[in-house]
């Protein structure tokens, strides 16, 4: 799986919102989640909303690491 793919999943999940991914083996991704449907939620809730865009591909191991850091905009 490429990075640009899983950014276009985040989006389409969670519009509107601003999403930046890096990745450079496939496996192993970072992602810039922000989006002011993270108001009023805790972190983990955030971050929740995150993986249920990516379906069972963390799971199934499509997407064997993603480290999501999330943000509310100002």
């Amino acid at each position: 799986m490429h990075a640009d793919a899983i950014q276009q999943l985040i989006e389409t999940g969670l519009s509107p919102c601003q999403v930046t991914v890096e990745g450079e083996d496939g496996v192993h991704f970072k992602a810039i989640v922000t989006a002011a449907s993270f108001a009023g939620k805790t972190r983990i809730q955030q971050q929740q909303m995150v993986y249920a865009t990516l379906g069972n591909r963390i799971h199934d191991g499509t997407i064997h690491a993603l480290s999501v850091s999330t943000r509310i905009p100002s």
